[in-house]
This record gives C-alpha cells, sequence and structure tokens, in this order.
C-alpha cells in the first residue's frame, strides 16, 4: 500500500476505479489492451501494453525509453506491464507503474478465487441435483434421519409409499410412521450407528391410515471423521409376500377341513411340549385315535356328510381337552392328541375315555343321526421314546392292537409296550444288512427323468438309490432310508450316491450326450463345510463338468444356523453346482429367509401332488408355492405326478417341470439313456 501512496488521489482513486471495472467486465484482448491503455494513461506514456503470462522481465536503466514491471501476487505472475514513448522514465514513473502493477495482481488473484469458489460451488450443487435425481429415481423409499431419529431427507419413493410430502415428513420423528405404539428395534439409531447395518422386517402405517409389512434395512449415516451422525433407511412394501408367507404356512401346518394342526405342526408342538416336560421332569403322552364307522357313513352318504361329521368331531374333541394339550387331523378319520406334563401314564387312559365319552351323543347332519366310536392307542414319554414322531408311530402301533383286542372297539384303549415291538428285530436286521450292502456292492442308481411342461424334453434326471437284496431283491427305500437317516448310515449312503452318480454323468459326457442336471439328494448329516470340497474333488477327479450336477436339500436343512448353511450353500454354487429345494412346503422354511438361498429351484413334494386336482387344500398349496416362486424368480418342479388331470392343474398353474410315474418310472442306467435318446429323436 506505500506504493499506492505515492499516487496523487486523482490517479488512485480513477485508477483502481478503472482497473477494478475492467477485470470485473473484460476477458481476453480486451482486457489486455484496456490494462495496457490504463498503463499508458498513468504514466503518460505515448503506448502501453499489458502482456499476460510469466517470464523474466529485464530490470529497467535510469531514464530508460521502455518501462516494465511484474503482475504478481506472491509466487503467482499473471504478466507485465510494458509503457514507452517518453522522453525518459523517473523513479517516481516507475513508483506508480509498480503501484498499478501490484493493484492489478491482487484484483486478477482475487477475480480467479472468485471464479474458482463459483465453479466448485456450481458443480457441488450440479452434483447434489444428480444424487437428489438418482434418489427421486429409485422405485425403494429411502430417509435419513439423525441420531434422535428426526428425519432429514425424505425421497419420491418415500412419498409413493407413505403418502407424505418431503414437506410433511421432513423434521419429524420417525415415530410418526410406526403402526404399533411401543415402536421397535431401530428406535436404537446410536446402537446401529456402532454395530453397521441392520435388515429387519417392519409394520408401518401411511397417511391414509393402512398398516403395511415393510423390508427395512438400516446403515449408519457418518461425517468426514467418520463419526456416526444418524442413519439411512430403506423401505420396500412386503404385504403381499407376507401375506402369501402366512397363508402357505396355514395351508402347510392346518387341515384346511378341519382347522386342526396337521401332523407336522403336531410333530413340531408336541416336541416342544416335552422338552417342558424334560425339565419339570414328567411324563407326556401321545393318544393315535381311529373313528369306528366313519368309513362306512362316508362311502353310504358321501363326503359332504362325512367332512361335516369330521369337524364336529373335531370339535368334540377340542371341548374335551385343556388348552395345553394337541389335537390335530392327522388323515382320513384319524385324529392324534398330545398330553404334557402329566405326573402318572395312566392319567392318559381317563384323557382317551373322555374323548370316547364325547362320541356317545349321536350328530345330527343333514337330517341323518349319524354315530361314530373311537378305538386308540397311547404310547407314553420318556418310556417309549422321546420324540413326537416315534411316540406317534407307537400309538398307531398300540391302536391297532387296541382294535383288534376288545370286544367293544369304541371303548379300545391299549398302550404300547415292548411285546408289540416285534418290528425291531427286523429294523436290526435291515441294519446289518444295509452296512454289509454298502461295502458288497449290493447298492444300484436308478434315474428318474424330469420332464419340461411346455416342450416334453427330459431336462433332467434324479438319483435314486436302490438295494438289491441276494435274498429279498429289491429293497424299497421306504423301508431303509429312513433308517439310514436315524442310524447315520445316510452319510455313507450319501457319499456313496455322489461317487456313483458323478461317475455315470461323466461317461454320459465322454459319449457326446449334451449335459443335463443330474440330481442327488443330500441330507442334513450330510450338509456339513466339508461337502462343497468332497463334491469339488468328486468332480475333478471324474473330470465331470459342474453343469450336470444338482444337490436337492431337504428344508429341514435350512433351520440350523442360518450363516452357516449360506456359506455351505455359496461355496456349493461357487462350484458351477446348483441347488434345489426338495419336498418344499412340508418344512418350516421362512419366505423371508428363502430368497436370501442360492437356490434355484422348488420341488413341490408328493404329499401335495398326490391330491391335485381333487383335494383343494394340496390345489391352493401347491398353486401358491408356483406362484411364489415365480416371484422369487425359481424354477419349480413337481414331484409324484401320475395322472393327467395333475399334469394339466400343473400346467395351468405355470409349473415348469414334472416327474413321476405318468411319464417314466425310475429306470437303470442303460434303459434312461435309451428313454433319453428316444426323447430326442421324438421331440427333435
Amino acid at each position: 500500500m506505500s506504493d499506492l501512496r505515492e499516487l496523487d488521489s486523482f490517479d488512485f482513486v480513477g485508477g483502481t476505479t478503472a482497473v477494478c471495472d475492467a477485470i470485473l467486465r473484460l476477458r481476453g484482448d480486451a482486457l489486455t489492451l484496456e490494462l495496457g491503455r490504463l498503463a499508458a494513461q498513468l504514466t503518460g506514456s505515448l503506448e502501453g501494453r499489458f502482456v499476460p503470462g510469466a517470464g523474466l522481465i529485464e530490470p529497467n536503466e535510469a531514464g530508460a525509453r521502455i518501462l516494465r514491471h511484474a503482475v504478481a501476487a506472491g509466487i503467482e505472475q499473471f504478466g507485465w506491464y510494458e509503457v514507452s514513448g517518453g522522453d525518459g522514465y523517473c523513479p517516481e514513473t516507475e513508483r506508480k507503474l509498480a503501484a498499478l502493477a501490484q493493484l492489478t495482481a491482487s484484483l486478477l488473484q482475487m477475480h480467479a478465487l472468485a471464479q474458482r469458489s463459483t465453479h466448485a460451488y456450481a458443480q457441488m450443487e450440479a452434483q447434489l441435483a444428480h444424487q437428489s435425481q438418482i434418489l427421486d429415481q429409485i422405485h425403494e423409499s429411502v430417509l435419513t434421519m439423525d441420531q434422535m431419529g428426526y428425519i432429514t431427507s425424505w425421497n419420491r419413493g418415500a412419498e409413493q409409499l407413505f403418502g407424505y410430502t418431503a414437506l410433511e415428513a421432513v423434521g419429524r420423528n420417525i415415530l410418526f410412521l410406526y403402526a404399533d405404539e411401543d415402536g421397535g428395534d431401530d428406535m436404537q439409531p446410536d446402537l446401529f450407528a456402532e454395530q453397521g447395518g441392520r435388515m429387519m422386517e417392519v409394520r408401518r402405517r401411511k397417511k391414509s391410515g393402512e398398516v403395511f409389512w415393510a423390508s427395512l434395512s438400516l446403515s449408519p449415516l457418518r461425517d468426514l471423521a467418520e463419526r456416526p451422525t444418524g442413519l439411512i433407511a430403506y423401505l420396500t412394501d412386503i404385504t403381499e409376500r407376507k401375506q402369501a408367507e402366512e397363508q402357505l404356512h396355514h395351508l402347510a401346518y392346518y387341515d384346511e377341513l378341519t382347522g386342526l394342526p396337521n401332523r407336522t405342526l403336531f410333530a413340531r408342538l408336541v416336541d416342544q411340549a416335552l422338552a417342558v416336560s424334560q425339565r419339570n421332569e414328567t411324563a407326556g403322552s401321545v393318544l393315535f385315535v381311529d373313528l369306528n364307522r366313519f368309513k362306512r357313513i362316508n362311502d353310504t352318504l358321501g363326503r359332504r356328510i362325512g367332512d361335516e361329521l369330521l369337524r364336529q368331531v373335531a370339535q368334540r374333541f377340542k371341548d374335551a381337552l385343556r388348552d395345553e394339550d394337541v389335537v390335530a387331523r392327522l388323515s382320513g378319520d384319524e385324529f392324534a392328541v398330545g398330553l404334557s406334563d402329566i405326573r402318572q401314564h395312566f392319567e392318559a387312559t381317563t384323557v382317551a375315555q373322555k374323548l370316547q365319552a364325547s362320541l356317545d351323543a349321536p350328530f345330527f347332519i343333514a337330517g341323518h343321526d349319524l354315530r361314530v366310536g373311537a378305538s386308540i392307542g397311547i404310547s407314553v414319554y420318556p418310556q417309549d421314546g422321546n420324540d413326537a414322531e416315534t411316540l406317534l408311530g407307537l400309538a398307531d402301533i398300540a391302536m391297532e392292537r387296541a382294535k383288534r383286542a376288545d370286544a367293544n372297539p369304541d371303548r379300545s384303549v391299549a398302550f404300547y409296550s415292548q411285546d408289540m415291538n416285534k418290528g425291531m428285530q427286523e429294523r436290526m436286521r435291515i441294519e446289518s444288512g444295509l452296512r454289509h450292502a454298502l461295502g458288497n456292492g449290493e447298492l444300484i442308481l436308478y434315474y428318474q427323468p424330469k420332464f419340461e411342461i411346455a416342450s416334453g424334453r427330459i431336462v433332467g434326471a434324479e438319483a435314486l438309490v436302490r438295494w438289491v437284496h441276494p435274498q429279498r431283491g429289491i429293497v424299497p427305500p421306504s423301508e431303509f432310508i429312513p433308517l439310514a437317516e436315524t442310524t447315520g448310515l445316510i452319510v455313507q449312503v450319501g457319499e456313496w450316491v455322489l461317487e456313483q452318480a458323478c461317475a455315470q454323468a461323466a461317461i454320459w459326457q465322454r459319449s457326446g450326450i449334451s449335459p443335463f442336471r443330474l440330481a442327488v439328494n443330500v441330507s442334513a448329516r450330510e450338509f456339513t463345510p466339508s461337502l462343497p470340497s468332497r463334491v469339488a474333488d468328486t468332480l475333478r477327479r471324474y473330470q465331470l463338468d459342474p453343469s450336470w450336477l444338482e444337490l436337492e436339500i431337504t428344508e429341514s436343512t435350512l433351520m440350523h444356523d442360518f450363516e452357516r448353511v449360506t456359506a455351505i450353500m455359496d461355496r456349493i454354487t461357487a462350484l458351477g453346482v446348483s441347488l434345489s429345494l426338495d419336498d418344499f412346503g412340508t418344512g418350516y422354511s421362512s419366505l423371508s429367509y428363502l430368497k436370501r438361498f442360492p437356490i434355484q429351484t422348488l420341488k413341490i413334494d408328493r404329499s401335495f401332488t398326490t391330491g391335485i386336482p381333487r383335494d383343494a387344500s394340496d390345489c391352493a398349496i401347491a398353486g401358491t408355492i408356483v406362484s411364489m416362486a415365480r416371484q422369487l424368480c425359481l424354477r419349480v418342479i413337481a414331484e409324484g405326478v401320475e395322472t393327467l388331470d395333475q399334469l394339466e392343474f400343473l400346467r395351468e398353474a405355470g409349473c415348469d417341470e414334472v416327474q413321476g410315474y405318468l411319464y417314466a418310472a425310475p429306470l437303470p442306467a442303460y434303459e434312461f439313456e435309451r428313454c433319453l435318446r428316444d426323447n430326442w429323436l421324438l421331440i427333435g
């Protein structure tokens, strides 16, 4: 500023104003010419130039005819001034030019900084606008909140989902969206901010008052120092999926006719009750109830009368039992009752007599006076067994004995005892024979084709083990597979099946047959962390392309340690081997978890296929499974298809594939290959 004071007041005010005006208004050559003119005017020169750019400036000599001075601020040089046409320049003129140069440099520096700031702000605004457009295009609802739960942003997806505009939502606490007054887990933002993202299923309320189910994912929002500042929430409406899931659950676990639990749910409930009995050191019982004369009534008066009779019998049984007791309809005219927390096993006899007494009064249905009775078998926990299925099977044996032994079957009750267990010797004989069969080549594989409904082509096959006994011939799988499951031999059987299936597939691969999925069943016992390595080793030894192999797992496998099961699945699919979920609808899998498993195919269990199209419950379950599989982008195959009516129903429902005796029974390898080649020729 000392140089500026050297200028007279006219030069300082006029020159400063002119330079500021020029730098603000002009660019390029116009600015260069104007600055040169101002330099000439200030120094009283005939000519003046402003030369932009950086470069060395030769020092001025006393009395020189050309005067130069760099226009620089700090280390940044913008150019230099050059004036000429005077008789010689004195030191005072040099100071004027220096002051002008300093003023010009300061103004140019500030102008450049302002331009950069303006550009940066413009870029930031453009980026924010771009991000806002992206968020608004996302169909998912996205919102952010601070650590106290107050909403700080609200995208268009959230507006469409909840019905509130951003103006109505931003600034309010997230609690106003809750369907339940007590809130939920997502009201702990500090916990989430510390531990990371979280997914859950929650109930929320729209502006209209409608309550819906949403899939909620929370992730922490952090500042530049990585300190938690709030949460980002992603919500998707899953109401339809939840309703379908609940419907499927009811169809899978309850008897449609009577509303009672079915066999699957009965086993679960009884097992839970037995666990309580074990802790309380009390007894438990299972009663197997078979109605007498029902079949004659149903055959004579028709199914409508028979169905109503079963409904009324179910209600009488419920009225005769305690709230904590479990009653279920197994099938037809067979019921089961689970008793827990009883002190003496003979208490079960009292309950059995109450059930029989509840049937004494006649049933008046459509003008008919109908009477039925019941034969009841009883098994006791823990003497006879430790789980529901075992106790139910033993109670069934006892019921058969009661029906035969008593002169009055309507009052017949029998306990299971050791003399009824003659079948145990047969079981031991089968177990010993199966161990021998594994080591002596008595097991063989059969292959049941899988057909694509739309094209009629064979698109796969299931490898099924058969036991060729030297004396008995082929032993049905139903006799030795359940035994292998309970004894642990299923692991050795499973290893043998995988080995033989891959060996046969390798033969077909070398013979030029186009790849198809050869399915091998994997039991829950086999589904361990060592399974992926065993599969990889087997494929490598036979040089078999992974596209040939498919592993079928049961729903019960999914219910043990979700993270561990998912990790095993991921390793298997990484090999190129596909996964199929067998017996779907009979287990306990939740669709919310199912979508997270790397499964390609769902197989409808034959227990549902059998009743199609006569049984409305089986039709509803099968149709629901197909519909849900479509939403999850999974293929569906139905097993046990034996009639054209079943096939037509499945075709209309949208099922992809079928297997069953309607198309082909399980075949030895050479017959399956011939069937496969014939299918190619026929379809081709």
